[in-house]
């Protein structure tokens, strides 16, 4: 006889569950800042875009950085945007207390069998382990209580459920994640693809006849470094939030992990 399987506890870390919708907004926003920020009139010299930038005026030197640099900008939105989320997200993830507190406390209602106490710092604690916890609890009390189980069927059927509870938190915890890590690697390569198209600039310039074009050879170097910088920044700041991000949920697993193993056995004792 199998034991009535207790319906799963509804996720409680939530978040943006639609990057794409979060890129769309960022670009609009890029594009905004470009056109009507670093390229206001009042920025250059004559109040014209196309001379060069005030002297020390950075907005003008920015928007000199051409086409790529609104791209840029979405990508660096995006990611600050999502490790953002994300903090949010991993915080109400941990619970209301100290996580490792929580997990402290509960282990010692465990080992005194005092399942009640258990449950009870659970439903105050909240949270993606309290989740956990209080679902492998709820099949304790169902596998004790029934007798067409022996004790090894009893501590898979914890086990299982653990498994389950566990599966059921983990893909929201890493939502956007993925996102974050593929930032890592676009927003370098299309500030490299910008500094290129900016010294393609800047060498065409040198190569007419005569006299170069000065304003064509600094707005093609204004491109390719403006371009690098945003690149390497959001490159950094991507690979910077992703570790971050990963090693809290690696200590939220490993919290799962450490009350899971402690369910068993405290299964095991009480069942000699």
């Amino acid at each position: 006889m199998k034991t009535k399987s207790s319906k799963p506890a509804k996720n409680s870390v939530g978040g943006v569950r639609t990057a794409g919708v979060v890129l769309l907004i960022c670009f609009i926003i890029a594009v905004c800042l470009f056109n009507f920020l670093f390229g206001n009139p009042a920025n250059f010299q004559g109040g014209d875009p196309n001379n060069h930038p005030l002297p020390g005026n950075l907005l003008g030197t920015i928007y000199k950085g051409g086409v790529i640099v609104p791209v840029l900008q979405t990508l660096f939105l995006t990611v600050l945007v999502l490790s953002v989320e994300r903090w949010f997200a991993i915080r109400k993830a941990n619970g209301k207390s100290n996580l490792t507190k929580f997990v402290r406390n509960v282990k010692d209602c465990l080992e005194k069998n005092d399942l009640d106490g258990a449950r009870a710092l659970c439903e105050k604690q909240r949270g993606s382990v309290a989740n956990v916890v209080l679902s492998a609890l709820e099949t304790y009390s169902q596998v004790e209580n029934d007798s067409t189980l022996n004790k090894e069927q009893s501590v898979a059927a914890i086990q299982k459920r653990l498994e389950e509870a566990t599966a059921l938190e983990l893909p929201t915890l890493e939502q956007n994640l993925p996102v974050i890590a593929t930032m890592t690697t676009l927003g370098t390569l299309v500030g490299l693809l910008g500094t290129v198209i900016g010294m393609i600039r800047a060498f065409a310039a040198l190569a007419n006849a005569g006299a170069p074009d000065s304003i064509a050879l600094s707005t093609g170097i204004s491109e390719a470094l403006i371009n690098t910088a945003f690149g390497i920044a959001t490159g950094a700041c991507a690979v910077i939030s992703y570790n971050y991000y990963t090693s809290k949920i690696d200590k939220l697993t490993y919290s799962i992990d450490e009350v899971g193993f402690t369910i068993v056995a405290a299964y095991n004792v009480a069942h000699k």
